[in-house]
């Protein structure tokens, strides 16, 4: 699914807000690593759903459950969204730490430390994990993905074995390192990784605009659904790509994130190009850099998902090869709506922001409208991701929306979809 501007808000919240560097290096220590449940297993197989362009895997806490994550491994540390939760897991409170939002400001979020959660899915279990616990429920990750979502499981998973992504299935091949045997194959690329700080980093040329080629670190994150997104302020090289997009690109803890969309030239991940990727460029002061491991910006799963995907962080090394998405074009939204999905089953929608001077505020829709019909049918019968899917569809595309404004009236008018960058 092309990246949606549905789901940046968490996603910038996570690539912009934490706890600071010397509280992480005080709360985390050495992450917990996963096994076989049983030790004569070499291999098996874990159920994913990809929802908004984000991976959900079901696991146990303590026996309990299943529950669903985002696997993300841009997330050194696995978090429980949902205090909820905890609570009626009855999980540790150990030391509280304060939330750092974009900036570097204080987010009035609190979040504490549990461990000892024995963490279990598809034969794999991690007997004493640790957990960062938020204690307010903030992010909402079920109604920006449209399911249940209670946290994020980080990148402890792909630490302990070599994870190979089959989104075409829904499936993850998890196997282990010592009898992991690289597939062989013309088309099979290899990129090497750094792992620093839990997180994995690689090196990619960009071309961003017809004069300026750079090889850029980024962060290798399957729990951002861009495609790539490049910090301007981290080398005073780098220039941006016209035309451009102002826009807003999320929002964090402590307020909104802006900056603007843009298109660089190409993109080389190994022995692999591909042309006008849709990137975002996000406002420097909006943008928490308190980092301690020195990067340009990061992949999502927008571009990830071109590719079948090894993901081998214990040979450091990502091993690639173009799927039937490796052609497809990157498209930004068309219509110009957020969306939140609520409701007990999450499929009521309502309409949190529109973008000024999009198809959808030319058409008079306005925040906190509620969808009732797309195209003659009722938006029950459509997931969150068929309707990203529906508003990034065609350039000229038109849809027939029925609204419900919040006094009750009915309101009809017809999108037409515009490619905007």
């Amino acid at each position: 699914m092309p990246v949606s501007c549905f789901i940046r808000w968490w996603l910038f919240l996570c690539f912009c807000a934490g706890i600071s560097p010397d509280v992480q290096a005080q709360a985390i220590g050495p992450a917990a690593p996963f096994r076989f449940q049983n030790a004569r297993r070499h291999r098996t197989i874990v159920p994913m759903q990809l929802n908004r362009n984000l991976l959900v895997v079901q696991a146990k806490l303590n026996g309990y459950g299943p529950f669903n994550f985002l696997l993300d491994t841009g997330v050194g540390t696995s978090i429980i969204t949902s205090p909820a939760l905890a609570d009626s897991l009855a999980l540790h409170h150990g030391q509280k730490f304060r939330v750092v939002g974009a900036g570097g400001l204080e987010a009035g979020l609190l979040a504490y430390q549990t461990d000892s959660v024995r963490v279990t899915l598809a034969g794999l279990e991690a007997p004493r994990m640790t957990w960062l616990v938020l204690s307010e429920d903030v992010l909402n990750l079920s109604g920006y993905v449209g399911v249940p979502i209670y946290g994020i499981l980080g990148s402890e998973l792909f630490h302990s074995f070599v994870v190979t992504l089959h989104p075409e299935t829904g499936q993850l091949l998890v196997q282990a390192p010592a009898t992991f045997r690289a597939p062989h194959g013309r088309k099979w690329a290899s990129v090497p990784i750094s792992l620093e700080n839990n997180k994995a980093y690689f090196t990619a040329t960009v071309q961003l605009t017809d004069s300026l080629t750079m090889p850029l670190k980024l962060v290798l994150d399957t729990g951002a659904s861009h495609a790539l997104s490049v910090e301007l302020d981290s080398d005073p090289c780098l220039v941006a790509p016209t035309p451009r997009l102002a826009t807003e690109l999320g929002r964090g803890l402590t307020g909104t994130v802006r900056g603007f969309l843009g298109r660089v030239r190409s993109f080389q991940l190994g022995r692999y190009t591909m042309r006008s990727v849709l990137t975002s460029f996000p406002n420097a002061a909006d943008v928490h850099r308190r980092v301690d491991v020195p990067r340009n910006g990061n992949v999502g799963y927008e571009l990830l998902k071109r590719f079948s995907l090894v993901i081998d962080y214990p040979h450091q090394r990502l091993l690639l090869r173009p799927n039937l998405q490796y052609s497809q074009p990157f498209e930004h939204d068309m219509c110009g709506l957020d969306l939140l999905a609520t409701g007990p089953d999450y499929r009521r929608y309502l309409v949190l922001r529109v973008e000024p001077n999009s198809p959808a505020a030319l058409a008079g829709l306005s925040a906190d409208d509620e969808l009732v019909n797309i195209n003659l049918l009722p938006v029950s019968f459509f997931s969150l991701t068929q309707l990203g899917r529906l508003m990034h569809s065609e350039d000229g595309r038109v849809l027939l929306f029925v609204v419900r404004r919040p006094n009750g009236e009915l309101y009809t008018t017809n999108v037409r979809l515009k490619r905007q960058i």
